[in-house]
């Protein structure tokens, strides 16, 4: 039985409105019938009017768990927050998880997760993000933050994020530049700049201790860091910071992690994933936040079920156990058995450095060293990937990521988040933090006017189509895919009086090798694998690799990189600086 709610009251629709609406669309309508229509339309208003007065619905599999409450939070001062990676710091942890496969890790997660009681900012300012002077504070948990609690993990805050998340550096941020833990002044990546500046801290620290190296202090101090952090990547805002950062970054094959109660940019290429300071962390967390939570929409036939998901970590250590049983757990038989294709076209990308290139070809070896087979492998639709990404999704983040639009298929949606229409305020806000988002907006905009718009991105859908044929073909042979993450070592921060090109130029080429994989669909993994030398030679970074599996084959990435690790760590690939 349907029940339609007719017009009780005064009619709020004139015919004078419903002429105004065909002439918008070329149309003539007779008086006689714009008199029904008008009628029909009433009946609308009356329906919009039902909906609107219901109570907002919030959905209990997202309420806090109530042992973890009430929640403090504060904004730390800067002398506790010299990265500024840190955007709100709280503890919160269960007293009586569902399990303990992350007790005693410390976690952040990125600020456009939703966190109960803690504000939300998007990485932006609060009229941006809400059209009002404060920023939203959430009633419900995403979805990965309630399994970290089950799973035992510490919550110490939640991590500063790029302006709408739409920047491969970290300068653009409400609060300022996000200081990379290696090299003060420098990028850290974006947009999950404050989770790898956290996580990379605490493997700076490790790799300091390692390597009998005294911890910087004075101006150069880098604060408290975390074991593991929850980024977000669309075109590679997990795997590009890690590069910067020196750790373990994750973008898990679409639909294994869900998205519920994240600010999304686009569906189809949103991603939530793991950043760690280890490998075999960044097993554990994938396996705590994978699996079916039966409201993101983003999820597919092929999601486990929770109770399905692989024990990455416990799988990991098998294959190291195997290996070390027939006695190949060593430098030179680790990769034993692995085949790697490495993307030929991947090294010829814009913007892509020799020193980059030098250091992720010296990795590649590697993987030979240990007794890996290595081929070369062309896939020419990798060069174009970069503009399928951008047709096929550049619409949508104007309309979800700026506007909030709830997606065409049943998920829940973020409430308290609506963006208002941009502004000369807004505009010169943007233009001065962020030109990327304005560039968006204008991107939307431009397309949106040329004919044949509609049909040009349908194209660019079918061709995603045929580069994740081409991927898959690959993988058909190789067990993973190698490229380079991050184009050059290091950028300085630009400064907020350059001028819009001064501030972009630093992030061109930047998701060159990695936005492909966010519309296909397939996990990369950046993971260090070595050091390079910044262009006037005083200091080096890291450089990250990238490592592509089939899709729902996160279990191969891990087990590549492990081997290649036998052959020496990234880090620890140090002379001096």
């Amino acid at each position: 039985m349907s029940v339609v709610f007719l017009p009780t009251g005064p009619p709020t629709v004139s015919v004078e409105d419903i002429q105004a609406l065909a002439s918008k669309a070329s149309l003539k309508i007779p008086d006689a019938e714009a008199e029904q229509y008008r009628h029909l339309l009433n009946g609308l208003d009356a329906t919009a009017s039902q909906i609107a007065s219901l109570a907002p619905y919030k959905e209990p599999r997202l309420a806090p768990l109530p042992s973890t409450l009430p929640r403090k939070w504060v904004r730390p001062e800067p002398s506790t927050n010299p990265l500024n990676a840190w955007s709100h710091r709280v503890s919160i942890s269960s007293p009586n998880p569902e399990s303990h496969q992350l007790a005693g890790k410390t976690v952040a997660v990125k600020d456009n997760i939703s966190v109960a009681g803690v504000p939300l900012t998007g990485g932006t300012f609060p009229e941006l993000l809400t059209g009002k002077k404060e920023y939203p504070i959430p009633e419900v948990d995403a979805v990965v933050v309630n399994r970290v609690l089950n799973a035992g993990g510490k919550i110490e805050g939640s991590a500063t994020c790029e302006h709408f998340s739409m920047s491969p550096l970290s300068f653009t941020s409400a609060t300022g530049c996000v200081q990379n833990p290696w090299l003060r002044g420098f990028t850290t990546g974006g947009s999950s700049s404050g989770c790898a500046a956290l996580v990379g801290n605490t493997a700076s620290k490790l790799w300091r201790e390692r390597h009998g190296i005294a911890p910087p202090s004075g101006p150069d101090e880098i604060g408290e860091g975390v074991d593991m952090a929850i980024g977000g990547d669309q075109g590679g805002s997990i795997r590009i910071p890690a590069s910067y950062a020196g750790i373990y970054g994750l973008k898990p094959t679409h639909g294994l992690v869900p998205y519920t109660g994240i600010i999304s940019l686009f569906p189809m290429i949103d991603h939530t994933g793991p950043m760690t300071a280890s490998l075999e962390d960044n097993a554990k967390l994938l396996e705590v936040l994978a699996g079916y939570d039966g409201m993101d929409a983003r999820m597919t036939p092929e999601t486990p079920l929770k109770k399905d998901v692989p024990d990455y970590a416990s799988l990991l250590a098998a294959f190291v156990k195997e290996k070390e049983g027939k006695g190949e757990w060593i430098p030179t038989a680790a990769g034993k058995g692995l085949r790697i294709g490495v993307i030929t076209e991947a090294f010829g990308v814009m913007g892509l450095s020799d020193e980059v290139k030098k250091v992720v070809k010296a990795a590649v070896e590697q993987f030979r060293t240990i007794g890996a087979e290595v081929e070369d492998i062309s896939i020419p639709i990798h060069l174009v990937g970069p503009s399928i990404w951008t047709i096929a999704a550049r619409p949508g983040m104007g309309t979800y990521g700026m506007r909030n639009l709830p997606m065409p298929l049943l998920t829940y949606p973020m409430p308290r988040i609506a963006p208002p229409a941009m502004t000369q305020e807004s505009f010169e806000i943007l233009n001065k933090h962020n030109p990327a988002v304005v560039n968006v907006m204008f991107n939307v905009a431009h397309l949106s006017a040329k004919e044949g718009a509609d049909a040009l991105i349908g194209k660019a859908m079918m061709h995603v189509m045929e580069m994740r044929a081409d991927y898959d073909k690959a993988l058909e042979t190789f067990d993973v895919l190698v490229t380079p993450v991050n184009p050059r070592v290091g950028s300085k921060h630009p400064e907020y009086g350059m001028t819009v090109e001064e501030k972009m130029d630093p992030a061109i080429g930047a998701t060159l090798n990695t936005c492909q994989f966010n519309v296909t669909g397939h996990p990369g993994l950046s993971m260090p694998c070595g050091w390079g030398s910044l262009p006037d030679r005083k200091g080096k970074l890291p450089v990250g690799m990238q490592l592509i599996a089939k899709r729902f084959d996160e279990e191969n990435i891990f087990r590549a990189a492990a081997a290649w690790e036998v052959g020496g760590k990234g880090l620890d690939k140090w002379d001096g600086r």
